[in-house]
């Protein structure tokens, strides 16, 4: 005999929202200090989370190494702190159900079947890419990439195409001397003053191409993607193996299909400026 279904739960008034009794303290201050975080101010020195949160500087202190240690927080070399891996995964859920991703997914997967490329969708974190979609195809040296996972902006195509249209201010801000460590491909410039003048390139031609600066053997061209009122808020590539694909030949067949696919997703999102 089957079991019975139990009815479904609903919460009732009282229930819907927390009672003071259940509230515990140290979660809300890490909380808070996890909410300081934003695209304006990235990072984070031990003792300016203090003073901007309220919370005592030794309290900070064990919260930011616990936040660490858990992979929520990472130390970056000039001693600030920015939101790890397992902050950023833990908002890729919400990101899969945003309108960017529900309107890119088919022009995407037809991107990827027209090409038989690997094809990607990332915006900015940080000095980091998060991927919001991977549709592969090919076997690429990344194949260990998926939705959620990061990788520096300065070692990709969409990093330093979303990197290019940024402010010299926010780009100063963004991208520190950390922004450069290994691993990396054999081609990766290692300084923000290496990349300028490819970033004011890439800006003019609103297309950039990663050729084994990321890693041996992978290649990439990226596109924009715009919201309705015009701004750059992520980036598509096709990815290839080198062995396959010279830069030239990259450029010359892939950017115009990519570049028909950025658009469509931009006239979506409600972009008129494409």
């Amino acid at each position: 005999m089957p079991a019975r279904r139990r009815p479904a739960q609903t919460a009732s008034p009282t229930e819907s929202a927390p009672r003071p009794e259940y509230r515990i303290e140290a979660l809300a201050k890490g909380l808070r200090l996890l909410a300081l975080f934003t695209e304006q101010h990235p990072a984070w020195r031990v003792s300016d989370m203090a003073a901007a949160s309220g919370v005592p500087l030794p309290t900070v202190y064990r919260m930011v190494m616990t936040l660490t240690a858990e992979g929520y927080l990472v130390h970056l070399p000039n001693g600030d702190y920015r939101p790890g891996v397992r902050v950023l995964t833990l908002g890729s859920a919400a990101l899969r159900s945003m309108d960017l991703v529900e309107l890119a997914t088919p022009e995407l997967k037809a991107l990827a079947e027209a090409t038989g490329e690997t094809v990607n969708l990332c915006v900015l974190t940080g000095d980091q890419v998060l991927y919001l979609i991977r549709i592969r195809n090919s076997d690429l040296v990344t194949a260990n990439i998926q939705v959620g996972s990061t990788l520096p902006a300065v070692f990709t195509s969409i990093g330093k195409l979303l990197l290019a249209h940024l402010s010299d201010d926010e780009l100063e801000t963004r991208v520190t001397a950390g922004s450069f460590l290994p691993p990396h491909g054999p081609n990766a410039k290692l300084s923000l003053d290496e990349l300028r003048d490819e970033l004011a390139a890439i800006r003019r031609d609103c297309c950039a191409v990663q050729d084994e600066e990321l890693a041996f053997g992978l290649r990439s061209i990226a596109i924009p993607v715009r919201d309705a009122s015009g701004q750059v808020i992520a980036g598509l590539n096709v990815a290839v193996q080198a062995r396959d694909w010279s830069a030239q030949r990259l450029i010359r067949e892939l950017r115009p299909q990519a570049a028909r696919t950025g658009q469509e997703i931009s006239l979506l999102l409600g972009c008129s400026q494409v």
